[in-house]
């Protein structure tokens, strides 16, 4: 039996506007100062060549994997001044970590991110994740144009009201076929 919408007084509301539909940045001061920790994650798919030269080192610009993790970082502390509505955090911890996947076809990213205060750091971990992703494409693009940036996401959080969350058990971000690939010794075409 299909229920319809619930009525309005029941539905949740965007926290991040206000009644009449305008941006405010939503007020803290009353939730108590607790542990918060999330975890989120990133894909960068790329071509095996371009995958093996960020392994080896071969890349001109440098150190890939340690140059995205060290980003990533800087990205969480910067979290607040690029989301508009996003509140400053004192930061406890940051750890981004990028992992070369040959079997998927990219660099797995997993940014981990702390503070102890009255408000999460979901949008922390996932500008990390994010922006290691970024500095992956800008220190390949020279070789490889067609990288993919997939299944930017929030892993898990912990702390606050609301308690924890864990993301379902998903199958792993797994990159797209492109054409051109081989597949079981025959070249796709797409």
């Amino acid at each position: 039996m299909d229920r319809g919408p619930a009525p309005r007084a029941e539905r949740r509301r965007l926290t991040h506007v206000d009644r009449s539909g305008r941006p405010r940045m939503v007020d803290v001061s009353e939730k108590p100062v607790t542990a918060r920790r999330a975890t989120a994650e990133a894909f960068v798919a790329l071509s095996p060549e371009t995958l093996s030269l960020v392994i080896d080192g071969g890349t001109t610009k440098g150190d890939v994997l340690g140059v995205a993790e060290l980003a990533g970082v800087m990205g969480a502390k910067r979290a607040s001044e690029l989301i508009p509505l996003c509140h400053p955090l004192a930061l406890t911890d940051v750890v981004v970590v990028v992992t070369p996947d040959r079997a998927a076809g990219g660099l797995r990213i997993r940014a981990e991110a702390a503070t102890t205060g009255q408000t999460g750091v979901e949008m922390e971990a996932l500008t990390a994740a994010s922006v290691a992703a970024l500095t992956i494409y800008d220190m390949v693009k020279g070789v490889e144009r067609g990288v993919e940036i997939r299944g930017i996401r929030l892993v898990a959080k912990s702390g606050g009201r609301s308690g924890d969350w864990r993301r379902e058990a998903e199958p792993e971000i797994r990159p797209a076929r492109r054409p051109g690939d081989r597949s079981a010794g025959r070249i796709r075409k797409g």
